[in-house]
């Protein structure tokens, strides 16, 4: 469902008569008009256990006793807040963050986007404050993304030399690092379980627009990564090489056929040109671990990839690259991709 409007008291009556004739919270949700998530919260404020007269016991909902228990936690945090003023906006933030898993600053970007409008406006601080304080009334520190994560700081690791036959970073043109041109990729693997299934994600990064593809790897092969390639080849066709003009990827064994994923598949004309990171320093493809960060908000890391759907990845993608990102004052990575394109 798409409304984040709070639940009033007449919803609770509707929500008591719904839950005794046997409806679940999805089709509530769908009757009432409210997120499935919103009900799922409100049942769970109004129960109580009801003593029956042959003493057993059973769970029930009382629309009394939530209006009670909601009107009690508007109290206790407080009249003297801005998002007290606006309970709708309260509802769309926290159903935002929480279960769309946004951060505070991508859940603002996106009201403006969507056009909504509401009664009150607040920034991203005072979105963060308000978490802080407990004002939400179901929204904490652990439904954040990243809370208070300092910049890692890494290191220095003596170079170890390289043995395949593949270009080191070090000889990468320096500009790429501006991150200006457009065209120059990051590409790593994201695995899951261990003893899992063999597949994997293959995730490419594009440093200026961070748009990201994600694609599904049925083993870790580095074959597997070549016929990934020359399929991503085929979909963007002739321009191809004007789109990835190169590819810093890791050591990894997954991307040691240096000469198949330069190289067309026919031809075999060089179709991009590949750099390897230093060995242990994944600072060196700074995009793609910020990706996969975004990627493992809906993949825990420990989860079989074989659990989810190719449809489901790709939702995962749609996601990111239309997430709305503060480092590009809230446009989102397919639009600025896509403005590079009509360059090309």
């Amino acid at each position: 469902m798409s409304s984040y409007s709070r639940v009033h008291y007449e919803d609770r009556l509707k929500i008591e008569v719904l839950l005794k004739a046997g409806h679940g919270v999805c089709a509530i949700a769908r009757l009432i008009g409210k997120h499935h998530s919103t009900i799922s919260r409100e049942i769970k404020r109004g129960q109580y256990v009801h003593r029956n007269s042959d003493w057993t016991e059973e769970v029930r909902y009382s629309p009394e006793l939530a209006e009670e228990r909601y009107q009690n936690q508007l109290k206790e945090k407080g009249p003297d807040i801005k998002l007290g003023k606006d309970f709708e906006l309260a509802e769309y933030l926290e159903t935002t963050i929480r279960d769309k898993k946004y951060s505070p600053y991508a859940a603002l970007q996106k009201i403006k986007q969507e056009g909504k409008k509401f009664k009150v406006s607040i920034c991203k601080g005072t979105v963060y404050s308000y978490i802080d304080k407990g004002i939400f009334l179901t929204l904490t520190n652990k439904d954040l993304p990243v809370k208070g994560n300092k910049k890692k700081e890494y290191k220095k690791i003596r170079r170890r030399k390289r043995c395949s036959a593949g270009e080191s970073i070090e000889k990468r043109p320096k500009e790429i690092m501006t991150r200006k041109e457009f065209g120059h990729w990051e590409m790593d693997t994201v695995v899951g379980k261990q003893g899992g299934s063999k597949k994997s994600l293959l995730v490419l990064t594009e440093r200026k627009t961070r748009k990201e593809i994600i694609e599904i790897l049925q083993v870790h092969t580095a074959e597997a990564v070549v016929n990934t390639l020359n399929k991503i080849e085929r979909k963007f066709g002739a321009a191809f090489k004007k789109i990835f003009k190169t590819i810093t990827v890791d050591n990894g064994s997954e991307f040691a056929d240096v000469e198949g994923m330069q190289k067309t598949r026919r031809g075999k004309r060089l179709r991009t040109q590949v750099f390897y990171c230093h060995p242990y320093c994944s600072c060196e493809r700074g995009s793609n671990e910020n990706q996969n960060k975004l990627i493992r908000r809906h993949i825990p890391k420990g989860e079989d990839i074989k659990l989810y759907s190719k449809k489901t990845i790709k939702w995962i993608e749609k996601w990111i690259n239309h997430y709305p990102r503060e480092l590009f004052g809230g446009r989102c990575a397919e639009e600025l991709f896509q403005e590079e394109l009509l360059k090309i």
